[in-house]
């Protein structure tokens, strides 16, 4: 499966762009004395001794992989030519007939570096991901076969193997916690096929979130890192690595991502020894508890994981976890968010007790769950919409929530009132409601079908405010305030 980020560009590019190198300079800062200090050098003098320590363990990594395509296959090379009109390629197949499929070699290019004399070598897995062939280069030119050991999607890390016949320099692992925003470290990979190119720069954020997968947690750096550093080593000032160079920020400059060293070693250790990663599953569909949330909930530090659905036959189910339960802690790890609880229990082994606290109805509970294996497939809950009708006097009009519009709907919920219409001019518009909403609670009082809605709000009296607990399909649960 290809591995996409919406605005994010893995840094792999297919080989044979033309570039102009950049020559960059280094410059000493001096501050003004402060209480213990006088000149403060806030550069390296150099990075030569490093770069020298480091790179001969860095390689280059070039892969092939045969690709199906006549006409339509142009575009994988952006050079259709008929441009992105699919029109004109049904043109041509209506008068010429459906064109035998080609085969042509697509090439890319990566780095890696080397964690072991054997020859295990970390990169990313959108590097050699559905590769034919994959050609590993060192710095003194000797160049290899590898073979891929495993592959992680989920994080973008993939582990291959070369046999050199010989020992290999390594690069030893550095503490990614332990990194403060504003330290120096160095970037090196082969960008644009460029090798052994060196750049540094600092750490300008850690814990980002950029959408690429469930486990984002990437360090952010303005050491300069383009097309074909994917899978180069992110070093501190002692050589070692703390990051594995993987994105950047399409059109940005001088905003690049790398993977924290921390997360990817259970990842490769598991690789080496498995081929894949195991990961630990409750089988609940999570969100963030937002203010409103916790508010509404009485969550007096307004921290935790709201649970919006429980999955038939896993293991939050045979806890005795419901929906509406709100997490605050897993072996006695404080849970804040959803990547929190994600995080964790996906660290922890397959049959493993796990101690969890939670909220429900205003009193803590504890529960053991046994942790099961993650599946391949969690694909989470799609979008749907109702119908229209006329509207009450809060501007929406409500129905049974059936088995039939669940399904529409693709939700597991079994009762409360589904919103069928939104009158744009309405109160309940203003506040944010929309179609296809389900009210699961107003003021607290649970809402089983129309009837239930129906009779809490007629004992509601004008300009009193209401609370509407709603679930809403991609958003999860909600709370929705207004006055009547």
């Amino acid at each position: 499966m290809k591995q996409k980020i919406n605005q994010w560009i893995l840094l792999q590019k297919p080989a044979g762009v033309i570039l102009s190198a950049i020559l960059m300079g280094v410059i000493l800062i001096s501050l003004p004395a402060m209480a213990k200090t006088t000149d403060v050098v806030m550069v390296p003098q150099n990075f030569s001794a490093l770069a020298e320590m480091v790179s001969p363990a860095v390689v280059n990594i070039r892969t092939e992989k045969n690709v199906q395509g006549g006409i339509r296959g142009f575009k994988n090379f952006g050079q259709n030519p008929f441009g992105n009109d699919e029109r004109f390629n049904d043109f041509f197949e209506k008068f010429f007939g459906e064109q035998p499929q080609r085969e042509f070699k697509e090439r890319s290019l990566g780095s890696g570096f080397i964690i072991d004399r054997e020859g295990y070598i970390v990169t990313n897995n959108h590097v050699v991901e559905n590769a034919d062939k994959i050609k590993v280069k060192l710095k003194n030119g000797k160049q290899f076969d590898a073979e891929v050991i495993g592959k992680d999607p989920s994080t973008d890390i993939a582990l291959i193997k070369i046999k050199a016949g010989e020992d290999l320099p390594t690069l030893p692992w550095g503490d990614s916690n332990a990194l403060e925003v504003g330290q120096w470290v160095v970037a090196i990979g082969s960008p644009f096929g460029l090798e052994q190119t060196v750049t540094a720069g600092i750490i300008s954020a850690k814990g980002r979130v950029i959408g690429s997968g469930p486990y984002d947690n990437f360090l952010q750096t303005d050491a300069s890192i383009n097309p074909g550093n994917s899978g180069g080593p992110l070093v501190n000032l002692q050589g070692q690595v703390v990051g594995i160079n993987t994105a950047i920020v399409a059109s940005g400059q001088g905003i690049g991502f790398a993977i924290p060293i921390d997360l990817a070693h259970g990842i490769i250790d598991q690789l080496k020894t498995k081929g894949a990663v195991t990961r630990g599953w409750l089988g609940v569909v999570i969100q963030d508890l937002s203010e409103d949330m916790a508010d509404y909930y009485s969550i007096p530090d307004k921290k935790g994981v709201m649970v919006m659905e429980v999955m038939p036959g896993n293991p939050a189910e045979a806890a005795g976890i419901q929906p509406k339960d709100i997490i605050v802690e897993i072996n006695g790890q404080p849970v804040s968010t959803s990547r929190d609880l994600t995080g964790t229990v996906a660290s922890l082994n397959v049959g493993e007790k796990a101690k969890v606290i939670l909220i429900r109805n205003g009193k803590k509970q504890t529960v053991q769950v046994e942790i099961a294996k993650r599946p391949e497939d969690t694909t989470q809950l799609a979008s749907g919409s109702p119908g229209k009708n006329s509207a009450d006097e809060l501007g929406i009009r409500v129905s049974n929530l059936t088995p039939e519009i669940s399904k529409r709907l693709n939700t597991t919920q079994t009762d409360g009132a589904v919103i069928e219409h939104v009158d744009p001019e309405g109160k309940g518009s203003e506040a944010g409601l929309s179609t296809g909403d389900i009210i699961k609670e107003v003021n607290h009082t649970p809402i089983k079908n129309a009837k239930d809605y129906a009779s809490v709000i007629s004992k509601i009296k004008k300009n009193d405010p209401i609370q509407m607990f709603i679930w809403r399909s991609n958003a999860g649960f909600l709370v929705i305030k207004l006055t009547k």
